[in-house]
């Protein structure tokens, strides 16, 4: 593996590298992009990819992950790849098939980490989004502690080698966790974190629980009008992150990866483009001192970018 790496251990004794790739991109960009930057991401060193199946590009990162395995750059035992259990799904009896799809779209036989996407259920079928005759998302009635129940065989299965949630909060967290017969607990949440929104109570909670937070949008979104308020600030024009950006020769967005790190959080950058993947590898070779810390804290609004009508 990439020695510059920094690995956070896992409460089931797994590694996984501070810094991952995400996956998701914008409806419009074709998926072919997606093979592109995930091949360009393992070869300039990212050796975390986080993908899900409601990004419907798992096949185009399964390609990306075979053709750098086969051309000798990485094994399959360097790649940590994560997926993502989707919301239509959460049924005990469905859980497993979505793994299984997940699974044949990458051409894996294992996940590193499977998470449950969201902590609400929707009616379950081929739609992603079920919408009813006005336009509503349907919901699903699912217990959750049941869904994780599955999870947990799944990994007992060797399917998953560690199991985690996503876009839970600390109610929902606790809900698992004092779960009768708990096997495995989360490992994780992966959650909207960045300097406008740090999530400082959620990653107190999850340390003090050993659950390391992984953080997604810590570059502020790609702003994508079906989820992104197009008025709301941009994060890396921020004058704090651009100050400290000119102080340690770095760009913004570096600024914003690094402050993640420092604080213990797995940290997702997401990009398709050659450069900015390139350069935000580089994460690892400087640091922030204390008062830069202090600084980018004060940033907090609680502002979150990506808004999920439910």
């Amino acid at each position: 593996m990439n020695s510059k790496h920094q690995f956070v251990q896992l409460s089931d004794g797994h590694f996984i590298p501070g810094l991952g790739f995400g996956t998701y991109k914008p409806q419009e960009v074709p998926n072919s992009k997606t093979t592109e930057a995930t091949k360009i991401a393992i070869e300039v060193g990212f050796r975390h990819i986080d993908c899900a199946y409601a990004y419907e590009v798992e096949e185009e990162v399964g390609l990306a992950i075979r053709s750098k395995i086969e051309d000798g750059t990485v094994k399959r035992e360097d790649i940590f790849c994560t997926s993502k259990l989707w919301s239509t799904f959460l049924r005990p009896e469905l859980v497993q098939s979505c793994l299984e799809r997940s699974l044949k779209k990458l051409h894996l036989d294992y996940v590193d980490l499977y998470l449950i996407h969201f902590p609400v259920a929707l009616k379950p079928g081929e739609e992603l989004y079920p919408l009813d005759e006005n336009g509503k998302i349907i919901c699903d009635s699912v217990d959750l502690c049941a869904t994780w129940e599955i999870m947990e065989k799944c990994k007992d299965a060797g399917l998953a080698k560690s199991i985690g949630v996503s876009n839970f909060n600390r109610r929902q967290l606790e809900m698992i966790l004092n779960k009768p017969g708990l096997k495995y607990k989360p490992v994780c949440n992966q959650v909207e974190c960045h300097v406008y929104h740090n999530q400082r109570k959620l990653l107190d909670f999850c340390k003090s629980k050993d659950i390391v937070l992984i953080a997604y949008s810590a570059l502020g979104t790609q702003r994508e009008k079906r989820w992104v308020d197009q008025s709301s600030p941009v994060l890396l024009d921020d004058p704090v992150l651009g100050a400290l950006a000119k102080k340690h020769k770095r760009s913004p967005a570096l600024i914003a990866l690094r402050y993640q790190l420092q604080r213990g959080v797995v940290v997702l950058a997401q990009s398709l483009k050659e450069n900015e993947i390139k350069e935000n590898i580089q994460v690892f070779d400087f640091e922030l001192t204390a008062e830069d810390m202090k600084d980018l804290d004060g940033l907090n609004r609680n502002f979150r970018y990506v808004i999920m009508e439910s």
